[in-house]
């Protein structure tokens, strides 16, 4: 019965034993028990070991046992003792899987709890734009699609651009290449530029976009369609992977100088914005939607489908994505 203080029956039996005897040796213990010797030996290794049994101060070489009422309460009281440091132990390990649990509910709630604003209307969106601008405190991030800029919209930006600037609010716009085709975009860009707005253009965007302090974005609701309305985007997870989409653009756009990019053709190679359209026409996208995504008109855009194809000497669309990835021109191409 006294498992629980770590003494097997064995070594129990042989205490026990012990206790009736003023002095004994192994052999006397071995003859009583009617044990192996090896057995009743190792028994009384482990009873000195935990102080049960000493050897003798009258008779040298013989052993005596200690008082049960000594040696079993130190035994009980060491192991009280340790009972209570490992209480102590599972109680700070629950209040830190308590943390543990809180840390995970809460990243769990902030994963899950995408908020999404619905807006409809011209008029709502800027509105709702125009705040988020206000509060906007560390960076913006901007793909601004469509080409060439409305005069309405390059007069509405400007005071904004201002502002944020004067805040010291951090700011990177990516524009498509056939801002280029527009003397007013470009002189736009310019006036941006000279006020703190980081510009480079690429030759085709995803879709329109805003993310302000990497913490709100602002899409359309169809990046083909304008008046769907936008949503505004609340979530850490969301919003990083958007973050990441921009990241990804402006590494390989080009810096905005005031001047058309140019760009060297070795042998048959292509443009970026030819690279551009044979992707999109590989995605199965329409004419109008590929003119779209490049910022310039549905008839600039079959012209220069017409040319790659006759540069390629292909029949079909099909025929020239495949033509064009044979000869290793997509190789490198954007991928967005």
């Amino acid at each position: 019965m006294l498992d629980p203080l770590g003494l097997a029956t064995h070594v129990s039996e042989v205490y026990r034993s012990t206790l009736k005897r003023a002095h004994f040796s192994l052999d006397d213990l071995a003859a009583s028990l009617g044990w192996e010797p090896e057995l009743v030996r190792s028994a009384l290794e482990e009873c000195v070991r935990l102080s049960l049994v000493k050897p003798s101060w009258d008779n040298p070489g013989k052993l005596r046992a200690v008082n049960p009422e000594i040696a079993l309460q130190s035994i009980l009281t060491r192991q009280e003792n340790d009972l209570l440091e490992r209480q102590k132990q599972l109680a700070d390990a629950r209040l830190e899987v308590t943390r543990f649990i809180d840390d995970y509910t809460a990243a769990q709630h902030e994963m899950r709890s995408t908020t999404i604003e619905r807006l409809t209307g011209i008029e709502e969106i800027l509105s709702r734009i125009e705040e988020l601008t206000q509060e906007c405190t560390s960076d913006l991030l901007t793909f601004a699609t469509g080409g060439p800029q409305t005069e309405a919209s390059r007069r509405a930006s400007q005071p904004l651009t201002e502002d944020l600037a004067k805040r010291g609010v951090a700011m990177r716009t990516v524009y498509l290449d056939s801002v280029h085709n527009d003397p007013a975009t470009v002189e736009h860009l310019r006036w941006l530029h000279s006020h703190g707005d980081n510009v480079r253009t690429t030759a085709s965007l995803p879709t329109r976009m805003l993310l302000f302090d990497r913490a709100h974005a602002v899409l359309p609701i169809d990046p083909d369609e304008s008046a769907a309305g936008a949503l505004v985007l609340h979530g850490r997870g969301i919003i990083a992977a958007l973050c990441e989409l921009f990241e990804h653009v402006w590494e390989s756009a080009i810096p905005f100088t005031g001047s058309r990019p140019q760009h060297d053709r070795e042998g048959n190679e292509l443009t970026p914005q030819e690279q551009a359209v044979l992707r999109l026409l590989g995605e199965g996208l329409t004419d109008e939607v590929v003119a779209r995504k490049l910022g310039v008109s549905v008839r600039t855009g079959r012209r220069i489908t017409a040319e790659l194809m006759s540069r390629l000497g292909a029949r079909s669309r099909f025929q020239a994505g495949l033509r064009a990835a044979q000869l290793g021109w997509l190789v490198g191409s954007e991928t967005v």
